[in-house]
């Protein structure tokens, strides 16, 4: 039971901390955050966050209000998205961290994209999953093979390859357009 109640929290803390460490600090608040009373979280989450009771009225407010809002969302999880988030909580504490810096970096560059980009990012990567395994690994092998010159080149050509076939859809599904009235 308490491994199992370590695991849940180790978590719940990924799922609090890692949007934390890897976007820009947020602007400061027009006013500081209120603190959370431990008496106000549900019994729930008061089992969820036990390890944080000794000690969650010298938490600063921001961070009560992280862990609650964290556990809020764990207890809203399936069975199987907590194993997932276990899981990938494992894995992240697994990266050294030379690499955890490097995917904090990723993330903070695509954060800074205006969303049309993300989505694009998104939807490529979307697109990538759904190619064979064989596929997959063939594209990563040649990226990491080509140096940043070929590689600006396979995203330019990209483009253009994206940009074709876009045209293409829009000449097949022209705008309707309605007469003024």
């Amino acid at each position: 039971m308490t491994n199992k109640l370590y695991a849940l929290l180790a978590a719940l803390l990924l799922s609090a901390a890692v949007p934390a460490f890897s976007q820009e600090p947020p602007a400061p608040p027009s006013s500081p955050p209120a603190p959370v009373a431990w008496a106000s979280l549900a019994p729930q989450q008061q089992q969820v966050l036990s390890k944080f009771g000794g000690q969650w009225a010298s938490l600063p407010p921001a961070r009560q209000q992280a862990l609650a809002h964290g556990s809020e969302r764990w207890l809203a999880m399936s069975a199987a998205e907590r194993d997932q988030a276990q899981e990938r909580f494992s894995r992240w504490n697994s990266l050294p961290p030379e690499q955890r810096r490097a995917l904090r970096s990723r993330w903070q560059r695509f954060q800074a994209l205006p969303p049309e980009q993300q989505a694009q990012v998104r939807q490529n990567f979307h697109r990538f999953q759904q190619l064979p395994a064989e596929r997959r690994q063939m594209l990563r092998e040649q990226w990491n093979r080509a140096t940043p010159a070929e590689r600006k080149e396979m995203g330019q050509r990209a483009r253009e390859k994206r940009e074709r076939r876009n045209a293409g859809v829009r000449r097949m599904n022209p705008p309707q357009y309605t007469r003024p009235h």
